[in-house]
């Protein structure tokens, strides 16, 4: 069984930088993709950013530029290290992760939370 772990968020002033981490147990399949999603109150999740098993990464364009997603296979952790961070960046950030291909399965952290002030 995987469980994610998250964790590095807390309060920063905006312009200022974060890095979160996600930790993950379990076995970790060669074919996966570990991503960071987040949630402002009221609003829906929205993905941030993704990075595959070989290291290709993709990102929101709200966040491009700013936000950098690298992982650490031998440890097992997905990173984002987030600068230049803006009010409308806080919210709750969830790591997931989906292992496997045909079959996969999708396992989610319990999310850290991010509060940028103004």
């Amino acid at each position: 069984q995987v469980q994610l772990v998250e964790s590095g968020g807390g309060l920063v002033q905006a312009g200022g930088s974060l890095r979160l981490s996600c930790s993950a147990t379990g076995t970790i399949y060669s074919i996966n993709t570990m991503a960071w999603y987040r949630q402002a109150p009221g609003m829906q999740r929205e993905w941030v950013a993704d990075i595959t098993g070989t290291g290709t990464t993709n990102y929101a364009g709200s966040v491009k530029g700013r936000f950098t997603i690298f992982r650490d296979n031998f440890k097992k952790m997905v990173l984002l290290q987030m600068n230049s961070l803006n009010v409308e960046d806080t919210g709750v950030y969830y790591c997931k992760l989906v292992n496997g291909w045909q079959p996969s399965r999708t396992y989610w952290g319990q999310g850290t939370q991010v509060t940028v002030s103004s």
